[in-house]
């Protein structure tokens, strides 16, 4: 397919648009085509013909004003206001007016956009300006605030660089005659995501994540890989195994698009700036600095899920809901006009869950699925959800009735909030203290609710019930807060990171509540073999320990449980659910993120099972798809 020229295609536009629409630019905003008008009735009402050139070119065409039309700013706030219900809970407007766009941040986005969408359209007529609704964070987030200023304060530049991603998008090809894959990291293992995608056109990379512990890397050095020729790079969700390399990318030279959801970027920001925080007090060099976290989310392009856009000349992305985190994604490639279809899972969760629906399954093909294999091997079946989440609220009840300090190591991103949701429901009455990146996190959590499951939305949006908001969650902002909680021997329950006990509030915590029998620390998540979390899971006594930069032992008397069944990864007999589930039977099935052994017992089962060819790829294996 050759497509036709940008001059060719604009001018095209321009035909079917009324002579006094007064075109002032036509230009890409990504996949996206933008149309500039300076005339005010055609933006108020121009629509319909909009629309009909939709249906002709098979494009996806957006209307935004010339900013000369636009209303005075200082004005336009008033006039918002007027039309804004007060219990709107307004927090911000401010303008881009690059895109020609105004910005509402509100409690209740709802209100602000109007019965069918009749406020928006008022604010539109009056005003002149594109409005935009963001949700403020129930939960005030630092991050989401800074995000959204960067998104606000580098409109000019991101206006510029995303105009040049949609001319590399529409300059066409001419056949797609070859599909291969690379696994540059979590082959035969549990960590640095990350797959090259290639045809004759395009570089895509999926995921690009870093070994937890060691901070291994992707294989970058791969002779596939050059990281100039890279056309995009698309995250999956925001866990550093899937997304803590991804910044090094920009130090290397990369200047080109990232690919996620809105709650990914904000988690992967979060989770990069800690990992630079936590080596610099560690004495070590990071991969990366701010510079380049900085340079990532001024190019990154957030999507909604379902929605299908061009990243690519010969490359259609789809994000689906992956069940597993806030946010978290399968990856829908659609190649060629029709020619295949790559699911990739990440990792994904085939199950109903405190926070989110089952993984999607809402595509019609996919002849190659990637998939994870954290817990696929044949023994790996977890307890229902339902046991498992008592079994967490007897554990927790349990300690705190004999007057102690329950632990839990837990990853901030979703697991966090996924316990909080069980606690808070369960009728327990005692504090439940957040420390480290889980207040941050959870603040991150409440700007998304559209994100979460039906049920727990209806409860938020509908019946105003936030269990984020309850008066049972304090946080631990300090080391200083912290102690006086071990000192005040308040029996209660604490959600602290990092999960694997690798460093953080959680290891602190630890050593403070190890030696007595009346507190207990409850694993709720995946320990990897070289971590201190493992040993104690394990059940190792004593454990050394550095304090005061003194080398010494701790005994471990507290109680050490570990609660299965709450994990964000499917168990053996879901994955195999999930494959059976899909529209049509894939042709091949790639087996990735999990230990060598599972690997392959989950690759065994799954050709038994699907009757497909199916491979556990050692790194650096490139497989011809096509």
């Amino acid at each position: 397919m050759v497509e036709e020229t940008t001059a060719v295609l604009f001018d095209r536009i321009k035909s079917a648009l009324p002579p006094a629409a007064s075109i002032s630019s036509i230009m890409y905003e990504g996949s996206e085509i933008v149309i500039y008008t300076k005339n005010k009735e055609f933006f108020a009402d121009g629509t319909d013909d909009i629309k009909k050139i939709v249906q002709n070119l098979k494009k996806r065409i957006i209307l935004r004003p010339d900013p000369s039309i636009c209303m005075d700013m200082e004005k336009a706030i008033e006039t918002i206001k007027g039309y804004v219900p007060a219990e709107s809970g307004v927090k911000d407007i401010y303008f881009e007016p690059h895109f020609g766009k105004v910005v509402i941040e509100a409690e209740k986005p709802g209100l602000v956009i109007g019965k069918g969408g009749e406020t928006l359209r008022e604010i539109k007529r009056k005003t002149f300006w594109a409005p935009q609704v963001n949700r403020a964070p129930a939960i005030p987030s630092d991050i989401v605030r800074t995000l959204r200023a960067i998104e606000h304060e580098e409109s000019e530049f991101r206006k510029d660089f995303l105009n040049k991603v949609g001319a590399r998008i529409h300059s066409g090809w001419k056949e797609t005659d070859w599909i291969r894959i690379t696994g540059l990291g979590a082959c035969r293992e549990v960590g640095r995501s990350c797959w090259l995608v290639q045809t004759p056109e395009s570089r895509v990379l999926l995921d690009c994540g870093i070994k937890p512990g060691n901070n291994e890397l992707p294989y970058f050095t791969a002779p596939e890989f050059d990281v100039r020729r890279l056309d995009a790079v698309i995250i999956a969700h925001a866990h550093m195994d899937h997304c803590g390399s991804a910044p090094l990318l920009y130090k290397m030279g990369y200047d080109g698009p990232l690919y996620c959801t809105l709650p990914t970027r904000d988690q992967m920001a979060l989770l990069c700036m800690d990992y630079i925080e936590v080596l610099q007090k560690e004495g070590s060099n990071a991969l990366y600095s701010t510079k380049e976290i900085k340079e990532m989310l001024k190019r990154t392009i957030t999507l909604p899920w379902g929605e299908v856009s061009d990243i690519t000349p010969d490359i259609r992305l789809t994000l689906l809901n992956s069940g597993h985190i806030l946010g978290s994604s399968l990856v829908h490639l659609h190649i060629g006009e029709g020619l295949y279809n790559i699911l990739y899972t990440s990792d994904l969760k085939f199950d109903r869950t405190a926070l989110y629906e089952p993984a999607s399954t809402d595509f019609q093909r996919a002849e190659t699925v990637i998939i994870e294999s954290t817990y696929g091997a044949s023994e790996d079946i977890q307890p229902r959800r339902t046991e498992a989440e008592a079994n967490l609220v007897e554990a927790c009840k349990k300690t705190v009735g004999r007057g102690g300090v329950a632990l839990i190591p837990s990853f901030a991103v979703e697991r966090s909030q996924d316990l909080i949701v069980i606690l808070e429901r369960s009728g327990l009455t005692c504090h439940i203290y957040l420390d480290g990146m889980v207040w941050d996190a959870t603040g991150i959590t409440t700007a998304y609710p559209e994100f979460m499951s039906k049920e727990l939305q209806r409860q938020i949006l509908q019946k105003g019930s936030n269990p984020f908001l309850s008066p049972l969650l304090k946080r631990i902002g300090s080391h200083k807060e912290r102690m006086q909680v071990l000192e005040s021997k308040e029996p209660c329950v604490v959600i602290a990171t990092s999960g694997m006990l690798l460093g953080g509030p959680s290891v602190t915590w630890f050593q403070n509540i190890a030696e007595n029998e009346k507190n207990s620390i409850i694993f709720v998540g995946y320990q990897s073999e070289s971590s201190l979390g493992r040993k104690v899971q394990k059940g190792i006594k004593e454990i050394p320990i550095e304090s005061n930069g003194k080398k010494m032992s701790l005994t471990v008397n507290c109680e050490v449980q570990t609660i299965h069944g709450l994990s964000g990864h499917s168990d053996i007999k879901q994955l195999i659910n999930y494959l059976r589930r899909l529209k049509h039977t894939p042709e091949k099935i790639v087996i990735n993120h999990g230990e060598a052994s599972k690997c392959l017992d989950f690759a065994k089962t799954a050709h038994r099972v699907m009757k497909c060819e199916t491979i556990a790829p050692r790194a650096l294996e490139a497989l011809r798809l096509k």
